[in-house]
């Protein structure tokens, strides 16, 4: 697949320097840097899976990030939002992430939005950026960054964590055209998504959350450099008990039908 973003000119020499493991990384390379460098990626949540794409998106030189939002950090989350710190709780999470970011990568941008996104602001909130990612943990939160994302034509890098299991995958309705669009409405068509229990009642493993977020940040660089081959039309399905990840097809209901 061809890169999703145009390199900028330079990068900064400490940048440079921070970043040289990628430069001599086969599919990535100096030119790949400079490409993470003028990515602009949107961080739907803070929590579970979005504090661990984003410390890996901020590690490895995305040159902005958008934080969205609206929760404060509890101290119930420092088993598995590893952006967060003690010192933390109590402060709004964007605010902790960005604080995590700049810690790490004070060359990448941040942008935080401490707002609710829904169906009425997600175009808004999610505009001009490269890819979406999404970290959100109800239904009504995804389905307003899938109709989003779907209405702008950009990827959106998906997962999802319960208890010892977790999923992965990249949906895009306008890909490039060898590839078939894929959409959230392919996995899970309207109304058939249930009522899924919270991990406040369920738990969650919160190695597995930072596996699944590494995964998240994996697919977007893949995706901005163009290196190998991104879980569109598949999805990673992960077994943390059994130690198994699994790759499913995941194909458009119109393709099946």
């Amino acid at each position: 697949m061809q890169p999703l973003v145009a390199p900028v000119a330079a990068l900064a020499p400490e940048e440079l320097v921070r970043t040289a493991r990628h430069a001599v990384l086969a599919g990535i390379g100096e030119e790949g840097q400079r490409r993470l460098a003028a990515a602009r990626v949107a961080v739907v949540g803070a929590g579970g899976l979005g504090s661990p794409a984003l410390l890996a998106l901020a590690a490895a030189g995305v040159g902005e990030l958008v934080v969205i939002d609206d929760d404060v950090v509890e101290l119930t989350n420092l088993q598995r939002q590893i952006a967060h710190r003690v010192q933390d709780v109590g402060t709004p999470k964007a605010d902790s992430a960005a604080r995590a970011v700049h810690d790490l990568a004070p060359h990448t941008r941040v942008r935080t939005i401490a707002e609710h996104l829904d169906e009425g602001n997600a175009d808004r909130l999610l505009s001009g950026v490269d890819i979406v990612v999404d970290g959100s943990d109800t239904f009504a939160t995804r389905r307003a960054v899938a109709a989003a994302t779907e209405h702008a034509g950009v990827p959106l890098v998906w997962g999802a964590v319960q208890e010892w299991h977790g999923q992965v995958t990249v949906f895009w309705s306008r890909p490039p055209s060898a590839r078939d669009a894929v959409v959230l409405g392919d996995l899970f068509p309207d109304g058939t998504e249930g009522d899924p229990p919270t991990c406040a009642m369920v738990g969650v493993l919160g190695a597995l959350c930072i596996q699944v977020g590494g995964m998240l940040a994996t697919e977007v660089v893949k995706l901005v450099t163009g290196a190998g081959d991104p879980l569109l039309g598949r999805i990673a399905v992960v077994d943390a008990l059994r130690a198994r990840v699994d790759d499913v097809p995941l194909r458009p209901r119109e393709a099946v039908a």
